[in-house]
């Protein structure tokens, strides 16, 4: 019986790795035996510690003299740490160079050659570390250092012929499918490379899309996620395709698996629907005042299954898009950013209206966000038990600072108005009078009543 038909892991394939390590092994072993690798090699090891000590003095004094660059944008500062974070690989390049190119002068090239090796190794993992601190994605920044680093030594090495046969020799075969080890590693560097070029682009698109006053705040959502969507889903399957799967299956299967989930996931769906939509209807966007329910905040950010929402005591509501699409929500900023405010109050009767009208105006117009040239109105509303009552009205501009406050610094600037000009408000009041001269019923009368 063929071994491969009972085992997808091919025995031979390790047997080859085991025989290609051990060959290197050996090779370097005698490389390390003789006399002037040995020197080369105590050459660089008094070269980390001169860059260790080095860095140990240089360190302190260069951290003080960042600390005073306060004026210094973001971007130089960041590149300002990671020299400082750096700084012994900085120094041991440096030097290692330095070390080669007298070696170079003074003794035969073959003397130099691990130290040329060393400089280059240690070259290319200082620039692999300095380009992967533009990934934002720390988990994807280490998983592109190490694999740069990894490539970078075995092509300076010249181990990458025989380390792509090796890693092509461990496969798993599977049916007519053979899924090698090269294979795997091909495609994680790949789209990991892929996914941080589609997220820079994206992030860039983003501030383009952000800064263009052209176009409305929940276009400018849609438009940033459509994009993200696009070029990471672009991402993702040239990926797959550059390391040669076919995708005629995982067009199957995704389709099969999209049925499922439009039946298990029909919420979610829905969601994602609304939030489409309302995006499109621009019905909100960020930064207006909604009321839903008992919910009332401005739109911090608008995601794809759901809205946020900031009210004044700091609290953030997570609103599904589905329940903005089928509720009533009332949005004070939709067309404008007008809002009238409401308050109603009493007055005595032995108060004149007309005056009682002048002085509720005037004293609403010296609150501060109340608006002048859309100027306060108030109106008689009805003749109570106890008062005159009355409604005044207001316009403000800024739902996001609150309406309670502003209700409330309005009734602080109509009593101090009323205490002024001696107008008084009322209040119910009830007398209870106990009559002393009323006789007690009589036995014959409650039994009458029975």
């Amino acid at each position: 019986m063929d071994p491969q038909e009972t085992l997808p892991l091919d025995p031979e394939a390790l047997i080859s790795v085991w025989e290609f390590l051990l060959s290197e092994g050996q090779m370097l072993w005698r490389e390390a035996m003789r006399p002037w690798t040995t020197y080369q090699i105590g050459i660089i090891i008094g070269i980390y510690l001169l860059a260790w000590g080095l860095r140990a003095v240089i360190k302190p004094r260069y951290s003080d003299w960042l600390r005073s660059r306060e004026n210094w944008p973001k971007w130089r500062l960041r590149i300002g740490l990671i020299v400082q974070r750096r700084l012994r690989m900085i120094l041991f390049v440096t030097i290692i160079w330095i070390a080669y190119f007298v070696m170079q002068e003074l003794t035969w090239s073959y003397r130099s050659l691990l130290l040329r090796v060393a400089a280059n190794l240690s070259t290319a993992w200082l620039f692999i570390a300095f380009a992967t601190r533009l990934i934002a994605n720390p988990a994807l920044g280490v998983v592109v250092r190490y694999g740069a680093w990894t490539w970078a030594t075995l092509s300076i090495l010249g181990w990458t012929d025989e380390t792509q046969s090796t890693l092509e020799s461990v496969a798993l075969t599977m049916g007519e499918t053979r899924l090698s080890l090269w294979l795997i590693i091909k495609a994680i560097v790949v789209m990991a490379v892929l996914l941080a070029l589609a997220r820079l682009m994206a992030g860039a698109s983003a501030v383009s899309i952000r800064r263009n006053k052209d176009i409305s705040p929940s276009m400018q959502v849609l438009a940033v996620k459509v994009l993200q969507m696009v070029l990471f889903g672009s991402a993702f399957f040239i990926a797959l395709k550059s390391v040669g799967v076919d995708l005629t299956g995982l067009a199957v299967l995704s389709g099969a698996i999209g049925v499922g989930l439009g039946f298990g996931l029909q919420k979610v769906v829905s969601n994602l629907v609304s939030g489409i939509i309302i995006l499109l209807d621009k019905s909100i966007k960020p930064g207006d005042v909604i009321s839903l329910g008992d919910t009332f905040g401005w739109i911090e950010s608008l995601g794809a299954r759901y809205v946020s929402v900031v009210t004044r005591n700091g609290k953030e509501y997570l609103i599904p898009n589905e329940d903005l699409i089928t509720g009533q929500v009332v949005n004070w900023s939709h067309s404008n950013d007008f809002v009238r405010l409401d308050i109603h109050f009493g007055a005595s009767y032995q108060d004149d209206p007309h005056e009682v009208r002048r002085i509720a105006i005037a004293a609403a117009k010296r609150v501060d966000r109340v608006l002048t040239h859309k100027p306060p109105v108030c109106h008689i509303t009805g003749f109570g038990d106890s008062s005159v009552d009355y409604i005044l009205r207001f316009w403000i501009t800024d739902p996001t600072g609150g309406l309670t406050n502003i209700r409330g610094n309005v009734f602080l600037a109509l009593w101090d108005a009323f205490q002024e000009h001696g107008v008084s408000i009322p209040f119910p009041q009830r007398e209870v009078r106990v009559l002393k001269d009323a006789e007690p019923p009589t036995e014959a009368a409650l039994r009458g009543a029975d």
